[in-house]
């Protein structure tokens, strides 16, 4: 994929406390990903995945080093700027669904659109269009409760989709889910990625890393290595 990457990142730090008490999560972390791609990070607790992916979502600053998204250093832009960056360009899949109970599907689907301050015929017609993509168009005026795990964990990507982000950042997202349903799960992150949605995924589990065509090992703090344009064929410790 030639051009400039949609992410890149130089010698990328992250060191929690002061001191004695200093932990250093990330030691120098030099990453480009282009756009398109499907990338899975994966590692041992506590082996920086988490802290990486909270710094690619600007919802944490590295210590030092630099992190671009199009090109744009990420850390020189302002409180506000991060914040429209999150909102405009990334979509968030997170392990535990984060559905608000009492709602329908269509109405936490169309959240992102209603802090965007869209007209209500424009959030309706976006949300259903979003839950079509992932297969729950019936199923609209489901509440979560009327749900399966792997139907709500679909509302929750097209809770992320409904914004047309160029990126998606999953987190563990077939941690609460059993075998069949986290496959449903990464088939459609792999055919919406194959849409042109570049992705990024956190993961403990080889099974879901082999969806990807990247494959980032953390350990420590540092990238131990990376399996780039092939599936993963061996289970990684941890």
């Amino acid at each position: 994929m030639a051009g400039e990457p949609i992410i890149g990142l130089e010698a990328i730090t992250k060191t929690y406390g002061q001191g004695s008490a200093a932990f250093q999560a990330l030691k120098g972390i030099d990453l480009d990903i282009a756009q398109g791609e499907f990338v899975a990070i994966m590692g041992a607790s506590g082996s920086g995945k988490s802290t990486m992916m909270n710094i690619l979502g600007c919802l944490d600053s590295p210590t030092s080093g630099v992190y671009r998204f199009k090109g744009v250093e990420v850390q020189s832009m302002t409180k506000d700027q991060r914040s429209l960056l999150r909102r405009r360009y990334l979509g968030f899949v997170f392990q535990g669904f984060n559905l608000l109970a009492r709602t329908s599907a269509l109405e936490n689907v169309e959240l992102p659109l209603l802090y965007r301050g869209e007209k209500k015929l424009a959030r309706r017609e976006a949300a259903l269009k979003a839950l079509d993509l992932v297969g729950l168009g019936p199923w609209a005026e489901h509440t979560p409760a009327e749900l399966s795990g792997g139907q709500q964990q679909r509302v929750a990507i097209a809770r992320a989709l409904v914004t047309e982000p160029d990126v998606l950042l999953a987190d563990e997202p077939t941690g609460n889910l059993d075998s069949e349903r986290s496959i449903e799960i990464m088939e459609l992150l792999a055919e919406l990625n194959r849409n042109g949605i570049t992705v990024l995924m956190v993961t403990h589990e080889a099974e879901m890393a082999a969806f990807a065509r990247t494959i980032v090992h953390f350990r420590d703090g540092l990238i131990e290595r990376i399996e780039r344009g092939h599936r993963a064929e061996t289970p990684v410790a941890g």
